[in-house]
């Protein structure tokens, strides 16, 4: 078993080469055995989604054997996106959840995600399962005389679809959305959910295909906004939705054919809530843009910046009781009239809900946010096992100098912009991304972080 697949908050590699039917099958008795020893005996029923994605199959069948093989129980929900899987451990009576998916990784990659309880491990609980499954230390072997768990098929989406089309608050004004569900899990999903919520749907790449013909899911590449852009303005839209390839992210593009990132998108649902919640605290990440952090604390909000990853956003959020978070990537989290998990489906209904409650275009509610030039988000290769002492390095110099927010890798703040270095917690790379209130001095704050990173590399032998 090579350990290196379990990550920060999920485990995730290679089909075939890291992730097996065998390794499967071991995570499956894992697992069972983790949820009995976390609830002293009584776990006993697991909640079961996947993906699309062509390995998926063959990975359901060893890991639900793997589960059922050490008697506990799987409520298969089928092919469904990842937040799907989360609400069905929020609603049903299950112990913990477990949904294969790949994201928006390529095809030829795969994952789990894991929880106990409502939650999904992360971190040091990661390891923990992956030392369970080493020792062996499993619930009981395979064979004739062992008591299997069932396999118990459950509808999750009427549910689902009911309780969020009861729970929206909507205006009288009726929109067109174009729908690119990426041929992932969000289109089948969304699609009879804005139908139940009057819109007028232009659906594009619905239909799930694990072979993800049209174009890559993962929403924060602009390439992959190519067809929606086209065709939201062919189409005279309102509004376009993109999901990647699990649905549990979201990308928006205004009736202009303009990408929203996720901060900006941020910005649109803090504003709405603090309405609502005065006060409230709202969590992002450290990509984020100061204009949200500014914008938050202008309405009065209590803005806190975190750490990047789904799993360390929701432990945030949960600390901090906050009605809302959301990253950069489009992984938005409601706890306001929600459960507090990213939901991309969710997210972009919140974001139909708010339009439908003005008479404005979406482009023209942001239009008072401060002009900004930031850089997209830029990858530097680095060495898996430097990276990290690199961040480490350069959070140590730059302290010296500038004012720094170290609670991911580290961002140096200045009066008019900042730059960030961060260790990617699932690739061999370092992720910089930089923001000013202009172009010249964008380009200052880059060659200054560009260049501290250079001269750790080279400390480094990098």
């Amino acid at each position: 078993m090579n350990a290196h697949v379990f990550r920060e908050y999920d485990i995730r590699g290679l089909v075939e080469t890291d992730l097996t039917p065998e390794f499967a099958y071991d995570l499956g008795r894992g697992l069972a055995a983790y949820l009995k020893e976390k609830t002293g005996g009584k776990g006993n029923r697991l909640a079961f989604g996947r993906d699309v994605r062509l390995s998926s199959v063959r990975l359901r069948e060893r890991f639900i054997a793997g589960v059922t093989d050490s008697g506990v129980d799987v409520w298969d929900i089928g092919v469904v996106p990842t937040p799907l899987t989360y609400f069905a451990a929020q609603t049903l009576p299950v112990d913990g959840l477990c949904m294969i998916t790949g994201s928006h990784n390529p095809p030829e990659y795969n994952g789990f995600k894991v929880g106990l309880g409502r939650t999904t491990l992360h971190g040091h609980e990661i390891q923990e399962l992956r030392a369970l499954i080493e020792a062996g230390r499993f619930v009981s072997q395979p064979g004739p005389g062992a008591a299997k768990g069932a396999v118990i098929p459950f509808d999750i989406v009427t549910p689902y679809l009911h309780f969020v089309t009861q729970t929206l608050k909507l205006g009288p004004r009726k929109l067109k959305v174009v729908i690119d569900g990426g041929n992932g899990c969000g289109g089948a999903i969304a699609v009879p959910l804005f139908e139940k919520l009057g819109a007028e749907i232009v659906p594009l790449f619905i239909e799930g295909d694990g072979n993800f013909p049209n174009h890559h899911p993962d929403p924060t590449v602009p390439k992959n906004l190519g067809a929606l852009i086209a065709k939201v303005k062919e189409t005279k839209a309102d509004l376009g939705i993109a999901y990647d390839g699990d649905a549990d992210r979201v990308g928006a593009i205004d009736e202009q054919g303009n990408i929203l990132w996720g901060d900006q998108l941020m910005i649109l649902f803090s504003r709405d809530i603090l309405r609502d919640k005065p006060g409230a605290a709202i969590v992002s990440e450290v990509k984020c843009s100061m204009s949200l952090y500014e914008d938050i604390a202008k309405k009065g909000g209590r803005g806190i910046m975190w750490k990047a990853g789904h799993s360390l956003i929701k432990a945030k959020m949960k600390e901090e009781n906050a009605e809302l978070a959301g990253e950069m990537s489009g992984h938005i989290f409601f706890k306001h009239r929600y459960f507090g998990f990213d939901d991309g489906v969710y997210s972009s209904a919140r974001l139909y809900e708010l339009l439908t409650r003005t008479d404005k275009p979406l482009s023209a509610l942001l239009a008072d946010v401060p002009v900004t030039y930031a850089s997209p988000e830029i990858r530097f290769d680095f060495p898996e096992e430097k990276k990290f002492e690199a961040v480490r390095r350069a959070t140590a110099n730059l302290r010296k100098t500038y004012d720094v927010v170290d609670v991911d890798g580290v961002r140096v703040t200045f009066p008019d912009g900042w730059g960030l270095i961060r260790a990617s917690n699932t690739q061999p790379i370092l992720v910089l991304r930089f923001e000013a209130t202009t172009e010249q001095r964008l380009a200052e704050i880059q060659a200054l972080i560009e260049g501290e990173v250079l001269r750790v590399k080279k400390e480094l032998g990098a």
